[in-house]
């Protein structure tokens, strides 16, 4: 059996949302990785890890009362199986990681990283239940792009940052979807839960169509692979809309995350024409 230390570990990891935070460091890395920051991608890969954490942890701390209302079976904390001192103080560790690790990375991009971070903390703590659940999203991932080209001392192009926040709106249609009748029933009423299931599987699967687009056309001439991504994210799209008319589909949600891949691959592919020579 595993000991007591060992159990909070793995408690402490699952409360930290390990899914979402390793994508948004995957991603910012490997677009570090692509626009050509060298080995400063690794404190790319720090600063965005560290700021995630704090974003995961705080999460689980202040809707801590509200998932045990839920009894929701994938929160630690609803769980008993970590008290809310802990995720708070592991949540606080982050964020104070992050203020160094971001402004490692240098001022300008440091500062907006710490901006984002910033913002996707107001989302936990209040934004997520209104009808702005959405604008963290857009500002966040809209920011990437920049937080990574400023490195090299430029502003990302503006179809960077339109497709980031696109993407950022898309995944946030789609996160909510699985737990939407529970946050309902606690009064969380965010975009997606004015919208219902079907709209913001369907809205989600829109706006990650039209960032794919612009990740593919914003450069220039596309190429072949871009634009045959583009096809493809047009053709799921396409099908997932005629088939989420079926009572209780999910496949425009499983449409939107298809699209989702897609529009990642096709942002890092791009990473080099973001800072032009």
């Amino acid at each position: 059996m595993p000991s007591a230390t060992t159990a909070r570990v793995t408690a402490l990891v699952r409360a930290s949302h390990p899914e979402p935070t390793v994508a948004v460091t995957a991603i910012a890395t490997a677009l570090a990785v692509s626009t050509g920051l060298g080995a400063a991608a690794a404190v790319v890969c720090l600063a965005f890890l560290s700021g995630q954490l704090s974003v995961g942890w705080s999460n689980d701390c202040i809707d801590a009362a509200r998932d045990r209302g839920s009894a929701r079976p994938d929160k630690p904390v609803a769980r008993g199986e970590l008290p809310v001192a802990t995720v708070r103080t592991a949540a606080l560790v982050a964020v104070l990681a992050c203020v160094p690790l971001s402004l490692a990375m240098g001022p300008a991009p440091g500062l907006l990283h710490l901006l984002a971070v910033a913002v996707a903390w107001a989302y936990n703590a209040r934004l997520k239940a209104t009808v702005l659940s959405w604008a963290p999203y857009a500002l966040a991932f809209g920011a990437v792009p920049s937080i990574i080209t400023l490195g090299l001392g430029r502003v990302a192009p503006f179809w960077a940052t339109a497709a980031g926040a696109l993407l950022g709106v898309g995944a946030h249609l789609c996160n909510v979807l699985p737990d939407l009748e529970q946050d309902l029933a606690q009064g969380v009423r965010g975009l997606p839960h004015r919208l219902g299931p079907r709209r913001s599987a369907a809205g989600a699967a829109v706006l990650l169509l039209a960032a794919a687009v612009l990740l593919a056309v914003g450069p220039g001439r596309p190429g072949p692979l871009p634009a045959l991504a583009v096809l493809l994210a047009a053709v799921v799209v396409a099908v997932g809309l005629v088939r989420s008319r079926r009572a209780g589909s999910r496949a425009a949600f499983r449409a939107a995350l298809v699209v989702a891949a897609l529009c990642v691959a096709l942002l890092v592919a791009r990473g080099a024409v973001l800072v032009p020579a």
